[in-house]
């Protein structure tokens, strides 16, 4: 729950884990921001170095690999559920290259029930295109990281901002939701980015380009997954709270996010369950090793049509069904 102004306090703030060794010496006293950020960068980074999450795509030397394949996996998906799939993912493909030589239908295996498995296709494809034309490095051009597939504005500024230490605004969720309240007094973000958001959010990154930028966009991240929470914000740990326009105006409610469509029953579920049979077998198989995973046998052949459609599988001359590259 909220937590009124009398109660506020910067004390006593609970470390949630290791410092982040890609950011500024602890001891460092960050100058402000711009104009709109001035006198919220220092609170915010140094709460960030205090009790940044020790996370293994951050790090002093993390290469722009790591960083991308975690983009990736962090779309629409928490931390927790996507640790030990990016674990087991860097173990076995630790550069774009090694990603390149397997098949589409090896990453959707390893990909496993990470959700939304279009973007392993997706990555794959990107480490094939880096492997060919940037020499296995992933570029740190904007309009390079842009032309990648699966890499839009918000992915291509989080790999340009964290791998390369580059000065752009990173406007996820988290960050969208503190700024709202910061700024604006609102308990949520608009539905769609704004070009305001992207303003106020672009005026308030530090003017010099030795990380600062990076460390900051990475804070408000954290600040917004650790302390200003969708439902739950712990205000008496935030250390901007006194300068928090939603808390001054008495926490006005606002209009929650969209939930997502409930999952039992619906096209999601029916995917997933012909993907995780995909998945489990070392070849392909008959359409009728299908009819068992699904009570409707017309939702199950529509389902099963839309895999084929996106790329996720494939129906061999023979007719037999598999992953794609899987023969």
């Amino acid at each position: 729950m909220a937590t009124s102004i009398e109660d506020l306090t910067t004390n006593g703030i609970r470390s949630q884990g290791s410092t982040p060794q890609d950011s500024t010496p602890q001891d460092s006293t960050p100058q402000d921001s711009g104009p709109e950020g001035a006198g919220l960068e220092q609170p915010i980074t140094s709460w960030y170095l205090r009790n940044g999450r020790d996370l293994p795509w951050r790090g002093a030397g993390i290469a722009a690999w790591p960083v991308m394949v975690s983009e990736f996996m962090l779309q629409q998906t928490p931390v927790a559920r996507v640790l030990p799939a990016y674990r087991d993912w860097m173990t076995r493909w630790p550069a774009p290259a090694d990603l390149a030589e397997a098949t589409p239908g090896d990453a959707v295996r390893q990909w496993g029930r990470l959700g939304y498995p279009r973007r392993a296709l997706r990555l794959h494809e990107s480490a094939t295109i880096v492997t060919i034309r940037h020499d296995g490095v992933v570029p740190s051009a904007i309009a390079d990281l842009r032309a990648l597939p699966g890499v839009g504005s918000y992915t291509a500024a989080a790999i340009a901002s964290f791998a390369y230490g580059q000065r752009h605004a990173v406007l996820d969720t988290n960050v969208r939701r503190v700024l709202a309240r910061l700024f604006t007094g609102r308990q949520y973000p608009p539905a769609s980015l704004t070009v305001a958001e992207q303003t106020l959010a672009q005026s308030m990154l530090p003017p010099e380009q030795d990380r600062r930028a990076a460390t900051w966009s990475v804070a408000l991240m954290e600040l917004g997954a650790l302390i200003c929470t969708a439902t739950s914000p712990s205000c008496d740990l935030c250390p901007v709270a006194k300068s928090c326009a939603w808390l001054r105006n008495g926490f006005p409610a606002g209009q929650a996010p969209r939930k997502a469509k409930p999952y039992l029953g619906s096209d999601r579920e029916c995917r997933g369950r012909l993907l995780a049979l995909l998945r489990a077998s070392s070849g392909p198989l008959p359409r009728s090793a299908f009819d068992l995973c699904w009570p409707s046998a017309q939702q199950l052949s529509a389902t099963l049509e839309a895999l084929i459609a996106d790329g996720l599988a494939t129906r061999l001359p023979s007719g037999l069904i598999a992953l794609p590259g899987d023969n």
